[in-house]
């Protein structure tokens, strides 16, 4: 078992909202590995850690523990307009200065 592996994939999918079905389906395994990667009864291949370091916008190497700083959160705005934009930065930032 790779060391905070589970703890790091579990808050990382809590993170991006996803559930356990979600990330196994795109990654296209069964949900029940993803759960075995979360709790540390199974480790991911090298094909999947790759997979999974793309759907949360983090290397692999911070996977691995040999990169400490945590990935920021990335959000998908394809398809939105300039101003629904502007209005999610503006929420957010609102929501910083509380």
């Amino acid at each position: 078992m790779i060391k905070d592996l589970p703890e790091k994939l579990k808050l990382l999918r809590v993170k991006y909202g996803y559930s356990q079905k979600q990330v196994a389906d795109k990654v296209n395994i069964s949900p029940s590995i993803i759960s075995g990667y979360e709790t540390g009864e199974r480790t991911p291949s090298t094909d999947v850690l790759l997979s999974l370091s793309n759907i949360y916008n983090c290397s692999v190497d911070y996977l691995l523990g040999k990169q400490n700083a945590e990935p920021p959160v990335i959000f998908d705005t394809e398809g939105l307009t300039d101003k629904q934009i502007q209005a999610i930065i503006t929420l957010i930032d609102s929501m910083k200065n509380k």
